[in-house]
């Protein structure tokens, strides 16, 4: 069995992985190797192509269409429009002119009334989340993301974190690591990975505890040529007590194609009896009754339930909370995992814990904990 070494490994290439990775770059740190096990970065942050297809999130590109998290909120959250501002990229508010369409039952005609701005507004960015996603992964160095890579276990030496890490056939690598971020979800880490020696109880109960945000949902989305609904005075929103979709969005690409997207409002464990297709189709149909015939022929849609994502969700996400849990502590605060372990996912984040701006307070947070327990630091010039 190989056996590798490097100066700190990142476990997860979501948001909180890529920050986290481009910040310790930023300050000269370049022995970094970052582990992610599916095929493409990018985390609980994916888009779709206007055809509805799964696109590379590595890449940028205008026309595409969340199904992960969608907006952003710069008065509040100053940290990841700083962000945004660093890397370039572009904002712009959320569409909400005209009336919102509301649904009691599928046998009621939809009550059209007047629609409202959210304050603070909500931003998107051009190209979806996933800009962000590119933005960030064009900026590290080449050998620093490996995807494809699972971590199984986490073993603690006298000096190092040993790591066992499968490829996509199943071959194990091993890493020698002296410190190490979890990107990835309390819960996530908690049930999917072993720890030797375990972690301490306490610390185990609470991560475990900690519901994985957006896990037990799922989000469907319809693009078209134009945002026909515009021309009735529709603001693309919409609220429906009878489903499949409670709540939808107009999120149209400005210079791109029209979109309609919705948080479905089944639950994950009645989504089981159905496929994805029949759930599309439900969605298609809904579409029509609130916006008529042209609605349900889009050019491309898609649905994603992160419930069914074994590397999203646990069989404890299935139920859904209507609230970000509290962040649970990040490291061991003694013991012999203290200083060698923390988590840097968007849980962990104490003020954003679930959203965008959680998963960039929380990765650098991680880097910050990093530098003030070593102060042993030996840097390379920055390039």
């Amino acid at each position: 069995m190989t056996t590798q070494h490097t100066r700190i490994a990142i476990v997860g290439g979501g948001l909180a992985g890529l920050v986290a990775a481009w910040k310790l770059q930023q300050q000269g740190v370049r022995d970094v190797v970052l582990f992610e096990a599916r095929a493409n970065v990018g985390g609980r942050i994916l888009s779709v192509d206007s055809r509805g297809s799964s696109v590379d999130m590595a890449l940028p590109a205008l026309d595409r269409f969340d199904l992960g998290p969608s907006w952003f909120w710069p008065s509040m959250q100053p940290q990841l429009d700083r962000l945004v501002a660093e890397l370039g990229l572009e904002r712009f508010e959320q569409f909400e002119d005209g009336d919102l369409l509301v649904e009691h039952s599928a046998e009621q005609s939809p009550q059209r009334v007047r629609g409202y701005v959210n304050n603070p507004t909500s931003m998107r960015l051009a190209g979806g989340t996933g800009a962000l996603v590119a933005a960030l992964h064009a900026r590290l160095d080449a050998a620093v993301v490996r995807t494809g890579q699972t971590v199984r276990q986490l073993r603690l030496g006298s000096t190092h974190v040993e790591l066992t890490v499968d490829d996509a056939a199943g071959d194990p690598t091993i890493w020698h690591d002296e410190q190490v971020l979890l990107a990835v979800p309390p819960r996530l880490a908690a049930t999917r990975m072993q720890f030797d020696p375990p972690l301490p109880p306490h610390l185990a109960r609470r991560w475990q505890g900690t519901p994985t945000w957006m896990a037990p949902h799922a989000k469907y989305v319809a693009v078209y040529d134009t945002p026909f609904w515009r021309e009735k005075g529709l603001s693309g929103g919409a609220r429906s007590g009878a489903g499949p979709m409670g709540e939808i969005h107009d999120v149209s690409i400005p210079g791109g194609h029209a979109a309609l997207f919705g948080f479905v409002g089944v639950p994950a464990r009645v989504r089981r009896q159905v496929s994805d297709e029949v759930l599309r189709t439900h969605c298609r149909a809904q579409l029509v009754r609130l916006f008529g015939k042209r609605a349900g022929a889009p050019m491309g849609d898609a649905l994603k339930d992160w419930a069914a994502d074994p590397l999203t969700a646990t069989d404890d996400d299935q139920d859904a909370s209507d609230h970000h849990a509290a962040a649970p502590p990040c490291s061991a605060d003694a013991g012999e995992w203290h200083g060698r372990l923390i988590g840097i996912g968007s849980e962990w984040s104490v003020q954003f814990p679930g959203y965008l701006a959680g998963a960039v307070d929380a990765a650098e947070r991680g880097v910050q904990q990093i530098r003030t327990s070593n102060d042993r630091w030996t840097k390379e010039p920055a390039a």
